[in-house]
């Protein structure tokens, strides 16, 4: 089930720029970052509820993929960070294939494996995590299944309830 909303671009020229030729083109443009692959991801905007979209580099392994929340080492997560925590159904698109996801935040042995695959992607995240303080979270995007994604929300919404 695709998501659904207006659409609110980036303000970031660039961002907004790679992310929309990207998605106008099935990927066959605006698809790599110094010669490495990148995907669109699409979340549900935390406080606004429009779709925001991101182009990140592609980490790939056995049809899920991670999202590493890097900001390029800066000491504040990325606002999609936010979205995905706030909303777990996400789209990502992989060239010309847009399809629906769940994310989860990984950690431990789990994380490690996914922290390894990345960095053989993009080098500079071991960098950008020796640059901050706060530890860059990964998540990953497995295919969407309803059932699961609604269970995943109701077990979100319940953990806030006990806060």
């Amino acid at each position: 089930m695709p998501l659904q909303g207006d659409y609110a671009p980036s303000t970031s020229k660039w961002a907004r720029d790679q992310a929309e030729t990207y998605e106008a083109t099935e990927g066959r443009e605006a698809n790599s970052l110094r010669g490495r692959p990148v995907i669109v991801l699409t979340t549900v905007g935390a406080k606004s509820g429009k779709l925001r979209k991101t182009a990140l580099m592609r980490v790939e392994h056995e049809g899920e993929y991670a999202v590493v929340a890097s900001q390029g080492g800066d000491p504040e997560h990325p606002s999609w960070y936010f979205n995905m925590k706030q909303q777990p159904h996400v789209e990502l698109q992989d060239r010309a294939d847009k399809r629906d996801y769940l994310a989860r935040e990984v950690t431990g042995a789990e994380k490690d494996a996914w922290w390894a695959r990345a960095t053989e992607v993009w080098p500079d995240y071991d960098g950008y995590q020796a640059k901050t303080d706060r530890e860059i979270p990964i998540f990953v995007l497995s295919p969407f299944e309803p059932e699961v994604a609604e269970d995943a929300v109701a077990e979100d919404e319940d953990d806030g309830a006990a806060a």
